[in-house]
């Protein structure tokens, strides 16, 4: 097991600015980002931090999302809550921070592709978000969420359902058929793979997608078939 050098000045500061958050206690910081194959059980990880962070994560977006839709029934918010809290959603928001230069881990994680790869990059945002409420309480934990949720949560599929689920029954009751999944293609190195996925129903045009493990370029296949046929109302393209 290797034993990961802590955190720079300068890397500490740029993850601050990332965040908005100036940490009283910096080896939180750095335990945030510290996987446990990177040093010692005794040293720390992230993993207790993880727990932590999770259930304040679904607080502040159970939170935003109970004053934003006033109208919304508890079943429509369920969903939303439970799409944003996501590893998909964690890991996409991770992505946006660049958070992968800054996580340390052993040579034995840094081989894992796909999924494995994606749960650590969202552990490692719900490690950050406990980290912070330790060192500057809810409200700090509140305001980084808010930054990298808020948008999110406004946006026209985020009170989807499951693509891949929404597709499935859709595929049953217009043709009484089951979708199949194909992997293309995959590339990349082992630390960021890409799959591309093909989504297929009998009588129906095929749609592929593109991502980072198996299971999300099947949701982006599944969810570009929805759009292209009407089921899903399209997502505008990011800004």
């Amino acid at each position: 097991m290797s034993k990961a050098k802590p955190l720079s000045a300068e890397e500490i500061g740029r993850i601050e600015e990332l965040i908005g958050h100036v940490f009283t206690e910096k080896a939180r910081l750095d335990r945030a980002l510290t996987h446990a194959s990177a040093r010692s059980a005794s040293a720390g990880n992230y993993e207790r931090l993880e727990f932590l962070g999770d259930r304040v994560l679904g607080l502040c977006v159970a939170e935003l999302l109970f004053s934003t839709f006033r109208s919304a029934a508890e079943g429509e918010l369920s969903v939303r809550l439970n799409q944003l809290v996501s590893a998909e959603s964690c890991a996409a928001i991770a992505d946006e921070m660049g958070l992968h230069h800054f996580i340390r881990t052993g040579a034995d994680v840094k081989k894992l592709t796909g999924k494995s790869m994606l749960n650590v990059r969202a552990d490692v945002v719900e490690s950050l978000i406990a980290a912070i409420y330790l060192d500057g309480g809810l409200e700090a934990s509140r305001r980084f969420i808010l930054k990298f949720w808020q948008k999110r949560a406004t946006r026209i599929d985020a009170g989807r359902r499951d693509a891949k689920t929404e597709l499935q029954e859709w595929a049953h009751a217009r043709f009484a058929v089951t979708p199949s999944y194909r992997v293309d293609d995959r590339s990349g190195p082992d630390h960021d793979p890409r799959f591309t996925v093909t989504v297929e129903i009998p009588g129906v045009a095929p749609e592929t997608g593109v991502e980072r493990s198996k299971r999300a370029a099947e949701q982006v296949a599944a969810t570009r078939l929805l759009e292209r046929e009407g089921v899903w109302q399209k997502t505008p393209a990011a800004d």
